[in-house]
């Protein structure tokens, strides 16, 4: 396999075609039968996020993808932001809250899904309820976690890469977690994926001041 990489992300997409499962977003009471839940929590690039959303467009696939408020990595109120969440809708794909504990914001502009995952979550708080919002995280949607739930966290495949059994159609239903800058910008490694995700963003924002009038 590519790995951590556009062309692997197109083969897991292959894979979930290939299984045969039914996307659907977070407004389920509980996953149905054969009902695979792709959830896209947004740490660090809007960029990288609208990489992924157009190749899963590509492949005929819908996404939950969950944004920050407070990140310190980009602005949601920006031009930018603002032009992102309109293209992940536009895409058809579904736009939640990526939250900052203890902070879930009661009114969000240009407006979200009432969905929501907790960034960077300590055990304590991961999975309770909030009050107006669904939290991905509860217990309704990862199940037993073994054989209904999949992350590749830290570049790393928790509880294993679901490529093959998501093609031989193995998981009664699943939700998977999957960082878009791991794969858009992904390299060997999970040190060598910031430093490319660095070099990337570095571009963009020298970009953003030659659009800026600053003479550049």
């Amino acid at each position: 396999m590519p790995g951590f990489s556009p062309e692997g992300y197109a083969e897991l997409l292959s894979a979930i075609t290939a299984g045969g499962y039914r996307l659907c977003g977070f407004e389920l009471s509980e996953p149905a039968e054969h009902t695979l839940l792709l959830r896209h929590d947004i740490d660090l690039s809007l960029e990288a996020a609208l990489a992924m959303a157009e190749l899963e467009h590509e492949h005929g696939i819908q996404a939950t993808y969950l944004l920050m408020t407070r990140s310190v990595f980009y602005n949601l109120a920006s031009p930018v932001g603002l032009a992102a969440i309109a293209r992940l809708r536009a895409l058809g794909h579904w736009v939640g809250h990526h939250a900052l504990h203890p902070h879930v914001e009661p009114v969000v502009d240009p407006g979200f899904d009432r969905v929501m995952a907790w960034h960077n979550p300590d055990p304590a708080y991961m999975a309770a309820a909030v009050p107006g919002w669904t939290n991905v995280m509860e217990p309704r949607f990862t199940g037993d976690f073994s054989s209904t739930y999949r992350s590749d966290s830290n570049q790393t495949w928790r509880r294993g890469d679901p490529t093959d059994e998501l093609a031989a159609a193995r998981f009664p239903w699943l939700q998977l977690l999957i960082h878009p800058v791991l794969w858009m910008d992904g390299r060997d490694s999970m040190a060598s994926t910031m430093q490319a995700f660095l070099a990337a963003d570095r571009e963009h924002r020298w970009e953003h001041l030659r659009g800026d009038n600053l003479g550049l």
